[in-house]
């Protein structure tokens, strides 16, 4: 496998829809010319079973139900991209903090859980190859660390986790036997969750290809801790490694103008200002430029080279008045307090205004 340059743009849509305009050099482009200009060779798309409420209110964050994902994804293959899809198996976000089961499956056995799992994911995959869509990899549940389907695939109940993830792989399989399948933790600097997760599984799983790996600075350890975890378990699983999410500050400058919300309604971003002393790299044009040549370093440097790539998580979910991480409908869903609003876009790779910063540039320029 070529080394991956890879974004995750899974609010393309609904960020065009609102009017989201991009620059590089002082020009207005397409953010996929953008892409393509700056080397970036796969695009990374979240799949949702049914983001939105009984009344049929959205869920928000992109709405990427299959008919917003598909279109997306159509989209990118014929600019020339691959695709990795991402299937979250909720109908919302699914991250370590909450992996809610999908409206749809609430009541269901193990046994039925599993089936569903296989019978979604062999339709899903069935329409984007009828769709003619460049699909690449296959991600296999989103960021797993604690389980998936919770509570019945809550960690440490390691049997079910497998039922669960098997049948995602065997479904896709069914559909595409030669297709990269990905399974993704999150919390990259964490040796002992890795070696905990992966000897488990391992024990009970389906072959695949990639384990995935979440990195964002401010959470997840020093760049040091990613690098012994990767070195470690390229060894001992053999598997091909990718940081299927990173990204990293530009600024700690306010975005409220641009968001057009009140201080109630609006999160403000996650990189709160006790996280950011953590980290290695000021939050500056420049330090997001040096904390890209260091990961990417890091990345090549896996033994066997088994460091294959990465994915920059929503470079392009700049402050867009309407677009935001959640709506009253899914904050009520996940049971979150909120609020509502972006709590990205000071680590987007572009400015407020949608300007080409300089961490593009290290993107293009890494040799593959």
């Amino acid at each position: 496998m070529e080394f991956v340059k890879g974004m995750d743009l899974s609010t393309l849509i609904e960020l065009e829809n609102l009017g989201a305009k991009y620059y590089d050099d002082g020009r207005e482009m397409d953010i996929l010319e953008i892409m393509k200009n700056y080397d970036v060779d796969t695009i990374r798309i979240r799949l949702w079973n049914d983001p939105y409420s009984p009344e049929g209110e959205s869920y928000g964050a992109g709405i990427n139900d299959l008919e917003t994902t598909l279109a997306i994804a159509k989209k990118v293959t014929a600019a020339g991209f691959g695709v990795l899809l991402n299937f979250h198996y909720s109908d919302f976000w699914a991250d370590p903090g909450k992996q809610i089961k999908p409206k749809a499956w609430e009541g269901y056995s193990v046994e039925e859980l599993e089936k569903a799992v296989y019978d979604y994911t062999k339709e899903m995959m069935e329409i984007f190859k009828e769709n003619g869509v460049n699909l690449t990899m296959v991600q296999v549940g989103n960021e797993l660390s604690n389980g998936l389907l919770w509570p019945e695939g809550r960690t440490p109940n390691y049997d079910n986790i497998a039922k669960f993830v098997n049948a995602g792989i065997r479904a896709v399989r069914a559909v595409d036997k030669d297709v990269d399948i990905m399974i993704h933790l999150d919390n990259g600097g964490n040796n002992e969750l890795y070696r905990e997760w992966f000897d488990n599984f391992m024990e009970r799983g389906e072959d695949f290809q990639i384990i995935g790996l979440s990195y964002y600075p401010f959470w997840h350890g020093t760049l040091q801790m990613l690098e012994d975890n990767m070195r470690d378990i390229a060894v001992r699983y053999g598997k091909d490694l990718i940081v299927v999410e990173v990204s990293m500050g530009h600024t700690m400058e306010d975005y409220m103008d641009y968001e057009d919300l009140t201080d109630e309604q609006r999160k403000g971003y996650a990189t709160r200002q006790e996280l950011v002393e953590k980290i290695e790299y000021p939050m500056t044009q420049e330090g997001q430029a040096d904390f890209m040549t260091d990961i990417l370093n890091r990345i090549r440097n896996v033994p066997e080279g088994k460091g294959k790539g990465f994915f920059y998580w929503e470079p392009a979910w700049i402050p867009v008045a309407g677009s935001g991480w959640a709506t009253e409908a899914s904050l009520k869903y996940m049971n979150d307090p909120g609020p509502c609003g972006n709590e990205w876009a000071n680590q987007a790779l572009f400015d407020y205004d949608g300007n080409a910063l300089p961490a593009l540039k290290v993107i293009r320029d890494f040799p593959r």
